[in-house]
């Protein structure tokens, strides 16, 4: 059984990866770190790779192995235990590794804390060197005792250009891998289809280009054909990338809701068909209604009822359907008014509830009750407000410790400037009547 083709066509050298240019392009610190004589005699940092799968960082880990005269060991944190890790250090022990042990330990995010800190009594004395790699952020994830002794780099997705080279690549490697085979024609335009169809993954490039390959039928010439309709119908959903537990996961809802805040809509609609066509439908949905309360609010107060009316409607038809009201209403928040003036007021008097600025309701607001027998003044007084021209009567409503507090300021917006000028209205006419 063979590799699979990104496997068997893994880069050697650093010049033959694509993409990571800034990190490893000419002149760049990491390249020199990997290539200077220090590195080849002994001396290199651990380091941790941060990035999406397929995105060169365990190729760059085997290329780091090679320059540096070091055992390579690579273990999974899916699978590996602590004997795996001690297995490795005793390697150090052996003729093996003369120059030490580099141990690269891929998705370090599912190592725990014993297992880490097993990783970190290797890496102290020397003899192993650590490069981890995880798709997480590796501040949330690895142990600060590790990232302390460690340096982050991040790995970017590729992007079509980067990839590109690759897959043709790939197509000439499949044509001098079985010279036997039949004659191969590529319409104009499928390593380009591909390059862009695998979300920045050079892996599911590949993946894509030996599918193409296999996939391909003879013509009435006997000449195999790649055409476009083909490399599109095997790269369907490849672009989409979406770990519904991951960093992107949250990065793609902040996206969401930032866009509809800033009142993008077409930004708003590509990161809901990023979350519609990954099946989360519900985190839409839930960052929809927050949007519609907290960044239209007063300024547009119906948008919430029709906004939680389209996503009764996208509940009730499902998907695919369900992305004609959901897409509705993105567009209907996106473009509408914003004010957080009402949410925000509410935050102010909830801090100064925590901090203790609170006290005594005030008599005229209190449930009717007995005022006691040694009260002087007894009564409730309270003034009923649709006693009076405009339904309005000053009255301290709040408790005496915060009875000049303002925490609502009218939005520049026209509902809420409606809603000012109404009642200063009121208030202006109640103050002017004797």
């Amino acid at each position: 059984m063979s590799a699979p083709l990104a496997e068997r066509l893994r880069p050697q050298t650093l010049d033959d990866m694509v993409g990571q240019r800034h990190l490893l392009g000419p002149g760049k610190p990491l390249r020199r770190i990997v290539t200077t004589p220090e590195a080849k005699s002994g001396q290199l940092p651990n380091l941790i790779f941060y990035g999406p799968s397929g995105v060169g960082k365990t190729t760059f880990a085997n290329i780091i192995a090679k320059q540096t005269n070091r055992l390579f060991v690579r273990l999974n944190g899916t699978t590996a235990s602590t004997a795996d890790i001690k297995a490795a250090i005793a390697k150090c022990d052996t003729l093996m590794a003369p120059n030490g042990v580099l141990l690269y330990l891929d998705e370090i995010q599912y190592f725990n804390k014993k297992q880490q800190q097993t990783l970190l009594e290797c890496i102290e004395s020397g003899a192993v060197t650590l490069i981890a790699s995880t798709t997480e952020n590796p501040y949330f994830y690895v142990y600060n005792a590790i990232l302390s002794r460690s340096t982050v780099f991040e790995f970017k997705a590729l992007s079509q250009e980067d990839i590109v080279p690759a897959v043709l690549r790939a197509f000439r490697f499949l044509r001098e891998e079985h010279p036997e085979a039949q004659a191969v024609e590529m319409e104009q335009g499928v390593p380009e289809w591909i390059a862009a169809a695998c979300g920045g993954d050079v892996r599911k490039a590949m993946n894509a280009a030996e599918l193409c390959d296999l996939s391909a039928l003879p013509e009435e010439d006997g000449v195999r054909k790649i055409t476009l309709a083909l490399a599109k119908e095997l790269t369907q959903r490849s672009a989409i990338k979406y770990d519904k537990e991951g960093d992107e996961h949250y990065d793609i809802l902040s996206a969401f809701q930032k866009s509809m805040r800033g009142s993008d809509p077409n930004a708003a609609l590509h990161y809901l068909a990023r979350l519609l066509e990954a099946g989360d439908m519900p985190s839409a949905m839930r960052r929809l209604m927050v949007t519609a309360c907290e960044d239209v609010g007063l300024a547009y107060p119906m948008i919430i009822p029709i906004v939680k009316a389209a996503c009764d409607a996208a509940l009730m038809v499902g998907l695919p359907e369900a992305r004609i009201p959901l897409a509705d209403a993105v567009v209907l928040v996106a473009t509408a008014p914003k004010s957080n003036r009402a949410y925000a007021a509410y935050d102010m008097a909830a801090a100064d509830l925590r901090s203790g600025k609170s006290g005594p309701i005030p008599r005229t607001l209190q449930n009717k009750h007995f005022d006691g027998a040694d009260n002087q003044n007894p009564g409730q007084f309270y003034q009923y407000a649709h006693d009076f021209p405009g339904g309005w009567v000053a009255q301290q409503y709040l408790p005496d410790v915060l009875a000049d507090a303002v925490y609502y300021e009218y939005g520049l917006n026209k509902t809420e400037q409606a809603a000012k000028a109404y009642w200063e209205k009121i208030q202006g006419d109640a103050h002017e009547k004797p």
